[in-house]
């Protein structure tokens, strides 16, 4: 007795009724990440972002206030999912409280300066689904203005303060008779709407403007970390806050005068609330404000209120 062949009993479906492959799954979309204050992100992308610190503060001897406003704007690129690259440019300006002078006894009046710029890159590792880490490099282009053999009192004071501002965290920028080269990691837990991040970052200084009666030191070495905390309270909100350090680890001839023992190193906190808004499918725009302030002196004792604008567009 014959059997048939399975195979043969088996008869196809015409074109026509042949049911569609399912569509593949979307992938979830990623954790929300809280984009820190004063940290660096740890993160790439196409990104414009324009930051601004303005800082009220007080002369302790004199009790007269003063204003500062520092402005970044920052432009990066991702080349590959992993990499970027970015350009960051910086001003001050600068309204010292009345009656200020220089040690040698000039007047010093409110002045506006563009700092050193900052070329650099990004690389992300994703460690896990939840953490992530940043090895950023960056230079310093040492050519901004209250530099070189003479410089201008006024826009000197200007940079000074601007270091302040930016809650000594872009010690770099300002260090304008100098050119730095700052490697530094960021690792950051980012799952269920909570980012916690942790930064360190080493800045090696050159002198390479002005002289030695001017800038003492041939080089200085500094370091600056942070921890931020955010978490979203729903998707288009977040709240943020940050403690920073700096300290320097060489002993630059302005440490070493110091009697006060006060210039060593400095410690701010802040926090704040920034928005997300969604522009299309591929922008976004994250437009948040912080208050910061001193945890020791010098920025203790001269009162020192900071209100943080920053807005930065991802595309």
């Amino acid at each position: 007795m014959a059997f048939a062949s399975p195979v043969a009993t088996v008869r196809a479906e015409p074109a026509g009724d042949a049911v569609p492959a399912p569509a593949p799954a979307k992938p979830p979309p990623p954790p929300p990440y809280s984009l820190p204050w004063q940290l660096r992100p740890a993160a790439v992308g196409n990104v414009v972002r324009s930051d601004t610190a303005i800082a009220f503060y007080e002369n302790p001897m004199s009790g007269e206030s003063g204003v500062t406003a520092a402005s970044m704007l920052l432009g990066s690129y991702k080349l590959t999912p992993e990499f970027a690259p970015l350009v960051r440019l910086g001003v001050v300006s600068n309204d010292p409280p009345d009656g200020q002078t220089t040690a040698g006894g000039a007047n010093i009046d409110g002045a506006a300066v563009f700092i050193n710029p900052v070329i650099g890159a990004t690389y992300l590792f994703k460690l896990s689904p939840e953490f992530r880490l940043a090895a950023f490099l960056g230079v310093t282009l040492p050519v901004g203005g209250g530099g070189g053999d003479s410089p201008d009192p006024s826009s000197a004071a200007a940079n000074g303060a601007g270091i302040l501002a930016r809650s000594a965290m872009d010690n770099a920028m300002f260090a304008v008779d100098y050119l730095t080269i700052f490697p530094g990691f960021d690792l950051a837990y980012v799952a269920h709407g909570l980012t916690v991040q942790l930064e360190a970052t080493l800045l090696q200084l050159f002198r390479v403007r002005s002289n030695e009666q001017v800038q003492p030191d041939d080089a200085r070495t500094n370091f600056t970390a942070g921890l931020h905390v955010g978490y979203f309270i729903v998707p288009q909100l977040s709240l943020g806050a940050e403690l920073r350090h700096q300290r320097w680890l060489s002993t630059p001839a302005i440490v070493e005068a110091d009697t006060t023992d006060t210039l060593r190193d400095n410690t701010t906190v802040a926090i704040g609330v920034r928005f997300h808004i969604k522009l299309s499918d591929t922008a976004w725009l994250r437009p948040g404000v912080a208050y910061a302030t001193g945890l020791d002196d010098p920025m203790k004792l001269r009162k020192y209120q900071i209100l943080q604008i920053d807005v930065p567009v991802a595309f």
